[in-house]
């Protein structure tokens, strides 16, 4: 068949798509470089304007349940329940009390925090957004009448977000590397309650962090549970072994009490990141957090 000129005209109107508003290329590694810009400027962009200057990020299992949550469970566990079972559902209840001390000190720190003159909101509670231990830290800063962050990361199991997180402050990342920056460039300070490998993860890599200096502010670490941490970690074998500094043991400090945890956090931030310094000229606030290059 013969092609008209209509036919020709409407060939001619066909546009190709913009490559930003290609999904194809978008989702495609050529496109990798503006996914992962896309996760440093978009929540860039939402902080500065939720006005949030610097956090407190808590740290901890996603598998900690309430205490309300783990006693129901445990009643009602049938007898038929076989013995594993049963021991889970027991360490359940043991460690619940993790989730309502985190719940607690996030509380403190809130409200102490929402009470700062400040043009920016100081010391925002920060979690990785989903269950247990994260949600309890959410869910004490919600308590408290503040904003509170969620730093989600897509997975395949236990990370979807908890119902705590302000909502426009609820991230979700692709990219590991991409939520550790804004956990690590925002903080000054870190509160790590008992968990599994992500959260050694997170203590190590911000400890060490600290200790080479790589972050442009003093950062407060505290590391909740001695009795948990003391089994899982013999730091002064890492002191006989020469792979630590007796002085590194300085970096953080072990605390047993919400309340303890809270004095310590505010003596420090309040000494390091709220009392006044000599500033240079044409020194402005940052509005976020500062590292360095």
């Amino acid at each position: 068949m013969k092609k008209t000129d209509t036919d020709n005209d409407k060939g001619h109107e066909q546009r190709a798509p913009l490559s930003y508003e290609n999904p194809l290329f978008l989702n495609s590694p050529d496109g990798r470089i503006l996914r992962i810009m896309s996760e440093y400027v978009e929540p860039f962009a939402r902080f500065r304007r939720e006005q949030i200057q610097d956090t407190v990020v808590f740290f901890g299992s996603a598998r900690f349940p309430c205490l309300v949550d783990a006693n129901t469970a445990m009643e009602k566990a049938s007898l038929s329940t076989d013995d594993s079972d049963r021991k889970q559902l027991q360490a359940g209840v043991e460690m619940a009390r993790y989730y309502e001390d985190a719940r607690k000190m996030a509380f403190l720190l809130s409200e102490w925090a929402a009470h700062i003159p400040a043009r920016r909101r100081r010391f925002v509670v920060t979690t990785g957004g989903g269950p247990g231990i994260m949600e309890a830290a959410n869910r004490g800063a919600r308590e408290a009448g503040s904003k509170t962050i969620g730093l989600n990361i897509r997975l395949p199991f236990e990370q979807s977000p908890n119902p705590y997180i302000t909502p426009s402050l609820n991230f979700e990342f692709h990219y590991f590397f991409m939520r550790k920056f804004w956990f690590a460039y925002l903080a000054k300070a870190l509160v790590i309650f008992p968990g599994g490998f992500g959260t050694l993860d997170e203590l190590f890599e911000i400890l060490t962090l600290a200790q080479t200096r790589k972050l442009a502010k003093r950062i407060l670490v505290v590391i909740y549970g001695r009795q948990y941490w003391e089994k899982l970690i013999n730091f002064q074998t890492m002191i006989d072994a020469g792979a630590i500094s007796a002085e590194d043991l300085e970096l953080f400090k072990i605390v047993d009490t919400p309340e303890e945890g809270y004095e310590f956090l505010r003596e420090g931030l309040t000494k390091y990141h709220l009392e006044e310094r000599p500033r240079r000229v044409g020194e402005a606030l940052p509005e976020i957090a500062k590292t360095n290059p």
